[in-house]
């Protein structure tokens, strides 16, 4: 019975811990399209220096994982509520990137006047922060109605990409002086589209924990 109560306090540092690193990359990305946006090259530094409190929260993570199954040979839902933390921590902890590479673009981008308003950037930022804020909620609640809620919206970010993509196209040709930018910023909707993705990864992982079988929720 000790055995058993010490394996659950254990899945629930567990859990605590794919928490904390979800919050640490949602204040990053938060913080990174803020950095764009104001032209703030300090608060994209204080950005990147984060970023190795999410990598070694990630290893702690896979460490603790590693050990309970190698001492507690788990099964069943306790085995796969493991896995998914291996998992979703580095779908995450990969989000946490796209933040480090924003801020990365931020910097690279300096003081220049931007070329446009960053609407659509902005409005793929917002869903994708929101995907990430609720597919962590999924898997805290083992919610199946809301890790579907998450893959549909990928469907919204997808559509932003592609009209963000053609409107700085669009633009290269026109201001040829401002390439340097538009490269960049094609970068960052990249970045934020492909986290979208990895959002959508942790959604999945709520069906596998849950259902015992892996979803593709993107088809």
């Amino acid at each position: 019975m000790v055995v058993r109560e010490k394996f659950h306090g254990d899945l629930k540092i567990l859990r605590e811990k794919l928490l904390e690193i979800g919050r640490l990359t949602h204040e990053a990305l938060s913080k990174s399209i803020e950095a764009l946006q104001t032209s703030n090259v300090e608060l994209a530094l204080e950005i990147i220096d984060g970023d190795s409190y999410v990598d070694d929260l990630e290893e702690e993570i896979n460490d603790l994982a590693i050990l309970l199954i190698a001492k507690q040979q788990p099964v069943a839902i306790d085995l796969r509520r493991i896995i998914v933390a291996i998992k979703i921590a580095s779908d995450v902890e990969r989000m946490a990137d796209f933040a480090v590479n924003v801020a990365k673009s931020a910097i690279r981008i300096g003081n220049e006047e931007l070329i446009k308003p960053l609407e659509h950037v902005k409005k793929m930022h917002n869903i994708s922060i929101e995907m990430l804020s609720l597919s962590l909620k999924a898997y805290h609640e083992e919610d199946l109605v809301l890790a579907k809620k998450v893959a549909e919206m990928d469907d919204q970010v997808d559509e932003l990409y592609g009209i963000t993509i053609k409107e700085l196209l669009s633009l290269a040709k026109e201001k040829q002086e401002a390439m340097n930018q538009i490269t960049q910023l094609l970068f960052v909707a990249r970045y934020l589209e492909r986290m979208a993705d990895h959002t959508t990864n942790v959604a999945e992982s709520v069906f596998y924990l849950v259902k015992g079988k892996r979803y593709d929720l993107n088809e």
